[in-house]
């Protein structure tokens, strides 16, 4: 039940991404970033200074520095340390009982690290709508749209992106932002993304956007 210990794997391409369905590009007046579980529990699963840590943080970075600038809200989901069985729910039985209450686990890196301004909301399931509040921060905000990085990618990554098309907000899941537990796990998040529920686009597309 415990995360796996992932090898090394590049991170996918322009060139290697599935076709989208759909054409949506990101309005920053209608957007949201979200930064997606970027905490040391489960970044330590990935081999430190390779990829495709090293890339998605990097690119994470950069989307959070051109957001920032441009005034789109910045989101954190984050999960709470220690959680009780009852919070834990059905991810017990799938996960264990998660992140240790230890201030170096729940930790995010300092690269993409919450700033002032930026909201972090307390993760509960693999969709970062449930529980948390997302959906009426966005709604208040009058924000329709919404940019993914971060892990897992076939996990809450693709989850969060199935729920905000059940929502009708337009998800954005970046290829090069988001991470996973193996290439094929990659590819098949951004597959059915693309197929079903979101665009699915590249760090340097979304600046070139802005």
């Amino acid at each position: 039940m415990a995360l796996p210990a992932i090898a090394p794997y590049p991170l996918p391409a322009p060139e290697e991404l599935p076709e989208n369905r759909v054409s949506w590009t990101v309005d920053p007046a209608r957007a949201v970033l979200l930064v997606h579980d970027l905490q040391q529990h489960f970044l330590g699963a990935f081999p430190a200074g390779e990829q495709p840590l090293t890339g998605m943080l990097a690119n994470t970075a950069r989307l959070l520095a051109a957001y920032r600038r441009l005034g789109v809200p910045v989101v954190y989901s984050a999960q709470r340390g220690g959680q009780t069985p009852e919070q834990r729910g059905l991810q017990l039985d799938f996960w264990g009982p998660g992140v240790a209450d230890d201030p170096e686990k729940l930790a995010t890196p300092g690269i993409v690290a919450p700033a002032d301004g930026d909201t972090v909301l307390t993760k509960w399931k693999y969709s970062a709508f449930v529980r948390t509040g997302l959906a009426e921060l966005m709604r208040d905000k009058g924000r329709d749209q919404i940019v993914v990085a971060g892990v897992y990618a076939h996990i809450g990554v693709l989850m969060t992106a199935a729920d905000a098309w059940q929502r009708d907000i337009q998800a954005f899941v970046v290829a090069d932002a988001v991470a996973d537990f193996s290439r094929a796990d990659h590819d098949m998040a951004l597959r059915y993304a693309a197929g079903r529920c979101a665009v699915v686009t590249t760090t340097d597309t979304l600046l070139q956007e802005v």
